[in-house]
């Protein structure tokens, strides 16, 4: 097989429906959208969910609960992440996002005690768990809450 012998296989390519271009195109007059009727006409249609008028599928479920706009959402660090730092070091938010500990902040940075913590260090976080605050203290090191 050469270049100029390559063709698309058959029934991967299909041709463009060219609508409202004279009778002989196949597609003339109606354009393919039969004669009356609602979605014969310029916008016409039904919106999304429409069930020809009976009561929608999302309106026929039972809503519970609700959002709270004013939610906190904070990126959780564990106790064994912090290992990974030297003996002394001051870790801050901002050296957890340059690491790659966090990827995103968030509303701030909660550390939880899941694992056990070696290092004597200090630790600037917005929260702290209380086992976290009790580890961090017992292991030497400080916390502090930006």
């Amino acid at each position: 097989m050469k270049l100029h012998e390559m063709k698309p296989a058959d029934g991967s390519r299909k041709k463009r429906k060219r609508v409202g271009r004279g009778m002989s195109s196949g597609h003339g007059k109606t354009s393919g959208r039969g004669h009356d009727g609602q979605n014969s006409r310029s916008g016409g249609g039904v919106r999304l969910g429409f069930e020809g008028g009976q009561i929608p599928l999302f309106q026929r479920l039972p809503k519970r609960g609700f959002t709270n706009i004013n939610r906190k959402d904070y990126a959780i660090v564990n106790l064994d992440k912090l290992n990974m730092f030297d003996e002394g070091t001051v870790v801050t938010p901002e050296l957890l996002l340059e690491l790659g500990v966090v990827s995103n902040a968030k509303s701030g940075i909660k550390i939880l005690g899941n694992g056990v913590i070696e290092k004597k260090i200090t630790v600037r976080a917005n929260k702290f768990s209380a086992s976290a605050k009790e580890a961090i203290e017992k292991a030497g090191g400080q916390t502090e809450v930006v």
